[in-house]
């Protein structure tokens, strides 16, 4: 076997075509869009190297065929509470169904992730946010959601064998977009639509700048003070909500008020996978024409929730029931959707996992973030419980 360094554009090429024979028979698979991986290790793109630093390499076998692929990052960003060593992380991991080859792309990241310093390491992550590419897929192979993780189902033996374990798991839910809401939701809803002061509204594209500074202030209560976040300001916010226009569908982007003052947010995008899985990774001029005649046709039947949040002042009174009910008006009798699935929710956020059974959806799909501790004879922890 040679582990090539990924160095220049021709193994850079072949980082990204590892992934497509290593995976293109299987029927569940929809091949991810060049750019979006290349952008990961863009130092013009990917504003985590800001922070840290990322590595590639590639594997091939005596006869020169690929057969494996996996990089490694150091981000002084990413902590989690309770680390006991600095945490680096693996990602893009593909191989062939060989232990041996699976263990000499882990050792290489390994020793890398060493060398910088780190006491252990988690994958497969991203090197930046979490709603991309995080994540390794142990049931559910079929149909990912836009910029979620695909692996065979051996993967999780070439990981566990090695001697990774697991640090928390990553469940999404999903339902059909017909299918009845529990009754207590609407006993919970209709309590709240007696009181003037509750209102929601989806989000209107020619008022993104009002929308993205309530996204920032909702998002400063409920989110910044978990896992070492930070606050997000409401520039950041509407750079963020003006990279997801051209996709947005007004319609599923929600908001709750209480005398105007934003309170809670619903978010959520068509699934670009339906569109993308069409165009063999690639996004130029007559992909984008196609993207725009598949969208004019409807022929995304699905929708994905990003982002779901209440503010901690108003946990637990029924507002996310409130801001469900009033989208669902529109969403189950007015829009052409079929299915709705969440982005994964880790195991370590009991109250998104609640609201998410409450609503009727079901488990579609299981990813697990893994943690190997470089000594083994350290005590491993799982991810705590956020509160």
């Amino acid at each position: 076997m040679e582990l090539i360094l990924v160095n220049n554009e021709q193994t850079a090429r072949q980082f990204l075509d590892v992934h497509v024979v290593l995976n293109r028979s299987y029927a569940g698979w929809i091949r991810p869009l060049d750019k979006d991986i290349n952008d990961v290790f863009d130092p013009a793109a990917n504003k985590s190297f800001r922070f840290g630093e990322a590595i590639r390499w590639i594997l091939k076998d005596s006869k020169g065929q690929l057969i494996g692929r996996i990089a490694a990052f150091v981000n002084k960003k990413y902590k989690t509470k309770g680390d006991e060593q600095p945490v680096g992380g693996i990602g893009f991991f593909d191989c062939i169904n060989n232990q041996e080859a699976a263990n000499l792309l882990f050792d290489t990241a390994k020793g890398w992730l060493a060398e910088k310093g780190m006491g252990a390491m988690d994958g497969p992550i991203n090197f930046g946010d979490r709603d991309r590419w995080w994540g390794l897929q142990v049931e559910g192979f079929v149909n990912p959601p836009y910029g979620m993780n695909y692996n065979p189902p051996y993967y999780q033996q070439l990981f566990e064998a090695y001697g990774f374990q697991l640090f928390f798991n990553q469940s999404c839910f999903a339902m059909k977009v017909k299918d009845q809401v529990q009754e207590k939701f609407y006993e919970r809803h209709d309590r709240l639509a007696k009181d003037p002061n509750y209102s929601a509204r989806h989000i209107r594209k020619d008022q993104l700048q009002k929308f993205a500074t309530d996204f920032s202030i909702i998002y400063n209560k409920a989110w910044a003070s978990h896992g070492g976040g930070k606050d997000i300001t409401k520039e950041q916010a509407y750079l963020i909500f003006k990279k997801m226009k051209p996709a947005m569908d007004e319609k599923i982007v929600w908001f709750a008020y209480y005398k105007d003052e934003p309170i809670a947010c619903w978010l959520n995008l068509p699934d670009l996978n339906q569109y993308f899985k069409h165009m063999n990774g690639k996004f130029g001029l007559l992909q984008k024409l196609q993207f725009l005649w598949l969208r004019m046709t409807g022929a995304c039947k699905k929708f994905t929730g990003l982002v779901f949040g209440v503010v901690p002042e108003f946990q637990g009174k029924g507002v996310d029931a409130f801001m469900i009910m009033e989208g669902a008006k529109i969403i189950q009798h007015k829009l052409g959707y079929e299915e709705y699935e969440m982005q994964w929710i880790g195991d370590f956020n009991p109250k998104m996992i609640n609201i998410a059974e409450s609503l009727g959806a079901g488990i579609s799909r299981r990813l697990v973030t893994y943690r190997y501790l470089f000594n083994r004879e350290q005590p491993f922890k799982r991810h705590p419980i956020l509160n």
